[in-house]
């Protein structure tokens, strides 16, 4: 059996939000394997887990541009702490870099003024004495982008951005769903986007979730269906209820809207 330290459990604690003796016996169950203890504390019907599962401690913003109607660019730039986060040099770091991002879909591609990122973050970690790094970008460009940011905390610079990209020209939308995303986290646009793995694990977490629970084998396919669907109507953004009326889909919106959804990006410090 693989040892279990308190690091290991420390880390599953913070990324899930369990109880740390629900930690500890999920990783000793799952031989220290991290994402067979997430599963098991799943199984075990500890409510949250999947959706916190993930979560990193870290400090920092998001940042965002926009050119014109159709390009815009989404970056996390991360540090140690939220009184570095606040400060006017970090806040100008993140705008240095951000100019230098768009168009980029990966932090290593990027260059500051001719200077690769790594060493212009050296420098400036150098100078505030905490890690600085660039933890994700995203670019859109040529269909109609919209841009969200939110404030967690009015002390901070923004912590959740969403980047959208609509098949048709309306900000009204573009905002209104981007709000949405940025409240409601889904990680797909459709269906199509889930892949045949994940649904499997999702329906075989759904049938031993139902079997512990001690539902009638008869009824298994039947709940493990639905809770399939429930997966998707909880992770896929056509299919959520739509946040200024949850009488509507997200889908049923855009389709009255006549636009569709390409793509998005959603940023929220910490968070992977």
């Amino acid at each position: 059996m693989a040892s279990v330290t308190a690091a290991d459990i420390k880390k599953l604690r913070e990324s899930t939000g369990a109880g740390m003796t629900d930690c500890k016996n999920a990783l000793v169950e799952a031989d220290g394997d991290y994402d067979k203890a997430v599963e098991f504390l799943r199984i075990k019907g500890l409510k949250g887990v999947a959706k916190r599962e993930g979560r990193a401690a870290s400090n920092g913003l998001i940042a965002a541009k926009l050119e014109g109607t159709t390009k815009g660019t989404l970056l996390e730039l991360n540090c140690e702490t939220d009184f570095v986060a606040k400060g006017e040099k970090f806040q100008a770091l993140a705008d240095r870099v951000l100019a230098a991002a768009v168009g980029a879909h990966d932090p290593s591609s990027i260059e500051v003024d001719g200077t690769p990122l790594k060493d212009v973050l050296d420098e400036a970690g150098a100078a505030l004495g905490e890690k600085i790094e660039v933890r994700r970008v995203a670019s859109y460009d040529g269909a109609f982008v919209g841009l969200y940011l939110h404030k967690t905390n009015p002390d901070l610079p923004p912590q959740v951005g969403v980047l959208i990209e609509l098949s048709g020209e309306n900000a009204d939308v573009a905002k209104d769903v981007a709000q949405h995303i940025a409240a409601f986290a889904p990680r797909y646009v459709t269906r199509d986007e889930v892949s045949d793995d994940i649904v499997a694990k999702e329906r075989e977490i759904a049938e031993a979730t139902a079997r512990e629970e001690g539902k009638p084998e008869a009824a298994l396919s039947k709940i493990v269906e639905g809770r399939v669907n429930g997966f998707y109507k909880d992770s896929v953004l056509i299919e959520q209820a739509f946040a200024k009326d949850n009488k509507k889909t997200v889908g049923k919106v855009l389709e009255e809207a006549g636009v569709s959804v390409l793509g998005f990006a959603r940023f929220k410090v910490g968070q992977a």
